[in-house]
């Protein structure tokens, strides 16, 4: 016998409110499997997947009264339906990972985390483009892209300048030891110190570091930025950080599984 779900069950499996699925119930959306005799409302393994499917349709913005269409319709296919889903959401994924490296590049250009003789990385884009990359950072980033702006700002002309000067020190100093390789102390270190230096303008979480790492190599003009110093410096970045951040990770994990056993 498969097993029945309370309508506060299924609230807190599909993380939704009783009083959402009240409103599926109301508008026919979602009727519950059955109601028993003391009114509670119990939901089947079928009602799981069209609330799957509902969730799925409203994550893609269509409003309740066409996703009660597409899933009444006699045609309707759930297989065929989960890869659209997928294929859109995988588009979205890509979109937002195209606007997550603007946005970490707009950040930086911002806050000078790129010497000013390195300017070039935003050579060649128009007015028109910059106030784009200005308006996405400040609607995918809010407070995040202004605190880092505004701590630039506080550091004054002498420590913002010595700030940079460290920077640069940084890359020439890891690409000096690139022979020595991505994974070798020494790089590590290196990283370590660029790890610290970031929190001069935010404090980057694992997922920014790893970010950072794609788009030193990925990103055009950061490549370009990275290729002057050494040409084969943007690969070797995105190696050594890619390393340094699954180091992270597992003391991260190990940590959590540390205070899970005590």
């Amino acid at each position: 016998m498969h097993r029945m779900h309370t309508v506060k069950q299924l609230a807190s499996l599909a993380g939704v409110s009783v009083r959402t699925l009240h409103h599926y119930d109301d508008i026919g959306l979602l009727a519950p499997t059955r109601v028993g005799e003391n009114g509670y409302r119990y939901y089947d393994e079928q009602a799981l997947h069209r609330l799957q499917q509902i969730l799925f349709y409203r994550e893609l913005d269509f409003d309740l009264p066409a996703i009660k269409l597409i899933l009444d319709d006699p045609g309707f296919d759930r297989i065929s339906a989960l890869q659209t889903h997928r294929a859109a959401l995988q588009t979205r994924i890509e979109r937002l990972q195209t606007l997550i490296q603007t946005v970490d590049a707009t950040i930086l250009h911002h806050v000078g985390e790129v010497n000013m003789s390195e300017k070039r990385l935003f050579e060649g884009f128009s007015e028109e483009q910059q106030q784009r990359y200005q308006v996405e950072a400040e609607q995918q980033w809010g407070d995040t892209a202004r605190e880092s702006a505004r701590l630039w700002k506080s550091y004054g002309p002498e420590k913002q300048a010595a700030i940079l000067e460290e920077g640069g020190r940084i890359y020439q100093d890891l690409a000096a030891h690139m022979s020595e390789g991505p994974s070798s102390p020494v790089v590590q270190a290196l990283l370590a110190r660029w790890h610290q230096h970031l929190r001069h303008f935010y404090e980057p979480t694992i997922e920014v570091l790893g970010g950072l790492g794609d788009m030193y190599n990925d990103h055009p003009d950061f490549n370009a930025t990275f290729t002057a110093i050494h040409p084969d410096l943007p690969p070797f970045l995105k190696q050594a950080i890619g390393h340094y951040v699954d180091v992270l990770e597992t003391e991260w994990l190990e940590r959590e599984l540390g205070i899970l056993k005590e």
